[in-house]
């Protein structure tokens, strides 16, 4: 049987206090949905794993599900094939302006529509900041934080809760871990 690689990032785990998962108990949910070779990266939601060929929606939603199910936390997840993080890290305009990964935001869209609510901001002067589109992500360089960033706070306008971000180095991290043999 043919397997597809994915990527599911779940929105807001471990940040402050709430929506707290151990990653050894998000890969057993996942080992347990029938994914294979699950490896998870940092202590935020971001998960790599092989699975029978299904569609990235289907994979999202049973993993939404057995969060609330066997852990008790609600929680978005977005996942992407690895293909379409090759297509987000190939995308990335913004890498030459961008001096630290840490405030280079990339946004994944769980949501084709979303795309086209984004496209106006590429057309406002954000300087020094700056805001893109790829194909799967908006990119976001953030130059004096996060926090402080205006196209973000334009982007959760427009999406709110709708999209997860990371930061470039997370996303590389991710994009690595994607393109290793499975576990």
């Amino acid at each position: 049987m043919s397997t597809t690689r994915q990527i599911a990032l779940l929105r807001g785990i471990n940040v402050g206090r709430a929506k707290r998962i151990a990653m050894a108990d998000l890969r057993k949910v996942l080992a347990d949905l029938g994914f294979t070779g699950v490896r998870t990266l940092l202590n935020s939601g971001n998960v790599v794993f092989d699975c029978a060929a299904r569609d990235a929606a289907q994979s999202a939603t049973r993993i939404e599900e057995a969060l609330v199910l066997k852990l008790g936390v609600g929680a978005r997840v977005t996942v992407l094939d690895a293909h379409q993080l090759d297509d987000v890290v190939q995308d990335n305009a913004l890498t030459a302006l961008a001096a630290d990964p840490a405030r280079l935001l990339v946004a994944i869209l769980s949501n084709p529509v979303d795309r086209a609510r984004l496209e106006p901001l590429c057309h406002q002067g954000w300087e020094p900041e700056a805001f893109a589109l790829g194909r799967w992500a908006a990119y976001l360089w953030c130059a004096d934080g996060v926090l402080a960033s205006r196209p973000a706070a334009a982007m959760g306008k427009l999406l709110g809760d709708g999209v997860t971000t990371r930061n470039w180095s997370t996303i590389t991290k991710l994009h690595a871990l994607a393109r290793e043999p499975g576990a």
